[in-house]
């Protein structure tokens, strides 16, 4: 567990920090859906789910921007291409509530949809809100050319001032997201220059196509990248020698396995959580976490740390993704503290 000294050490930096978050921004849109005012469509025999309300927010990349803000980080910068559409209207609007984020390296296009999960969350007496089918929105064509450069020029304009940049890339179309290969490219010859600065990319399907950069990939997508079923402490050994990097691996409710080149992984704990958790967008949430840790001076272990905390806190937010605030993150270092003086378990 975090102590109250480093936790704060953290929190008092994160409003003086600039980060930029580079990569796929979609727009996540929950429908709540009431089962009691169900009803059964005349014309098609089937369902007809009734949305009592709508709830918009920034997702993929955004989740990241989103949590950046709830930590309290001064500025934010998301830097992503999105449609000019009905999406990308709802997507500025959820990002306009954020007062840290400014929106002038979104770029917005007629040939281009905003990426958009739909998530109806079923409502039914007694339960928990239950995710349905879900109704996706991506491109899958390639980036056009133009704004692949507007990206690259973003990228080359903002790393200087920037205490840290995240790098997402979420579709799973290879060059039909923000982080094409050239994107990559010059990602990896900014860190190459900078290896101690805080360049950490997450990516669903190409993690092990990073040099230079710190990598935070989850179990799977870190054998996926090594191309063996290896035990989790040896995967991240093995990605952090090839990317030259730190890697941290995040392995569910066992925590974050961290790994330097040339030296021996080291397993970062969890905390442990009770009752009905939702995994979606925790891996974002440690993203935020880690970025913000280093960004804000903290060592390896303690980012690690601290990104498991946030991750604990968010993963108990059922039916949506959720966030941790500093005020939350301050109330679970006094309980642990107060726990171990009491002779309990945190």
């Amino acid at each position: 567990m975090l102590s109250e000294a480093a936790l704060e050490a953290i929190l008092s930096r994160l409003p003086r920090l600039r980060i930029t978050v580079v990569g796929d921004l979609f727009l996540d849109r929950y429908f709540d859906l009431d089962a009691t005012l169900t009803e059964r469509s005349l014309e098609t025999g089937l369902e007809a789910y009734q949305a009592v309300c709508i709830r918009a927010y920034p997702g993929a990349a955004g989740t990241v921007v989103n949590n950046l803000a709830a930590l309290g980080v001064g500025t934010i910068v998301p830097v992503a291409v999105i449609g000019d559409d009905g999406e990308g209207y709802e997507l500025r609007q959820a990002l306009s509530r954020l007062p840290a984020v400014r929106q002038d390296h979104l770029f917005q296009r007629g040939d281009r949809r905003t990426p958009t999960y739909s998530k109806p969350m079923l409502h039914e007496p007694g339960k928990l809100p239950r995710e349905l089918n879900r109704i996706d929105i991506k491109n899958r064509h390639p980036l056009p050319a133009d704004a692949e450069e507007a990206i690259l020029q973003a990228i080359l304009q903002l790393w200087p001032a920037s205490d840290a940049m995240v790098v997402v890339d979420q579709v799973s179309e290879a060059n039909c997201g923000v982080v094409t290969e050239r994107v990559r490219t010059t990602l990896s010859q900014l860190g190459a220059h900078q290896p101690d600065k805080c360049l950490l990319a997450d990516s669903r399907h190409r993690i092990g196509w990073f040099a230079n950069l710190w990598l935070k990939p989850n179990l799977a997508e870190c054998r996926a990248a090594i191309g063996a079923e290896l035990e989790a402490s040896l995967a991240t050994a093995k990605l952090a020698e090839r990317c030259g990097r730190p890697v941290f691996c995040t392995c569910g409710a066992d925590g974050i396995w961290l790994a330097r080149p040339g030296t021996p992984p080291r397993l970062m704990p969890a905390r442990p959580v009770a009752g009905p958790i939702d995994p979606v967008g925790a891996g974002d949430s440690v993203n935020a976490g880690l970025a913000g840790a280093l960004a804000a001076g903290a060592d390896l272990e303690t980012a690690a740390t601290f990104a498991n905390l946030v991750a604990s806190i968010t993963i108990q937010q059922i039916g949506v993704t959720g966030v941790a605030t500093p005020q939350q993150l301050r109330a679970l270092c006094r309980a642990a503290v107060e726990a171990s003086a009491d002779g309990a378990a945190p």
